[in-house]
């Protein structure tokens, strides 16, 4: 690979995050209001994607279980892509389909958040955990792209949809992770005000 591909790799990827900021900065206020609401209410947050959309729920639960940037008591979110027994008894007695979905029937309850990633917004899965959620009165924060697919068209007015404006996956997934991050930075700052080093 020459430097110079590698060089428009990462020049790419800045021009999105300078572009999507500008975006995504109202969805993502909104999405680390409502986190926070249901945290504070003694509600949780459950996380699912596939694949790097996976390693994402996951990354983004182990902010808040463990911490940030500050110290602080852990928080309750749970990312629904960790369990293999679960899993794998759900894809081979039912369908891989609703791997998500069945757990969020078994752990999700009114007042909760479920945090669905998909960067096409067309993942079968995640619209049924989607589709499980919204049945069980928990609200939803959507990160997809690529114009935000089927999930679009599933979000009611109390949910968000933080769709990165691009139609690469590798581009999505590291907007997505930027996003993480803030809304991790956003639920700290509500809880604790001022920044790190106050």
């Amino acid at each position: 690979m020459t430097n110079q591909r590698i060089l428009a790799h990462f020049n790419e990827s800045a021009e999105l995050k300078i572009k999507a900021a500008e975006e995504l900065a109202l969805p993502i206020s909104q999405a680390v209001e409502l986190m926070f609401q249901a945290l504070s209410n003694g509600n949780k947050i459950l996380a699912c994607g596939n694949g790097g959309s996976a390693a994402d729920c996951q990354h983004f639960a182990a902010e808040l279980v463990g911490r940030f940037e500050r110290e602080r008591l852990p928080l309750p979110a749970m990312a629904l892509t960790t369990d293999s027994s679960i899993m794998t008894a759900i894809a081979n007695d039912y369908s891989f389909q609703e791997v998500f979905s069945k757990q969020v029937q078994a752990f999700g309850q009114s007042g909760d958040i479920l945090l669905a990633i998909s960067t096409s917004g067309n993942s079968p899965g995640v619209i049924n955990a989607i589709n499980a959620a919204l049945e069980r009165d928990m609200r939803v924060v959507a990160l997809t792209g690529k114009g935000g697919g089927e999930v679009k068209n599933l979000l009611g007015e109390m949910d968000v949809h933080i769709c990165v404006p691009h139609d690469k996956t590798a581009r999505i997934q590291e907007v997505h992770l930027l996003t993480i991050h803030c809304i991790c930075d956003g639920i700290d700052t509500a809880l604790f005000g001022g920044d790190v080093d106050d």
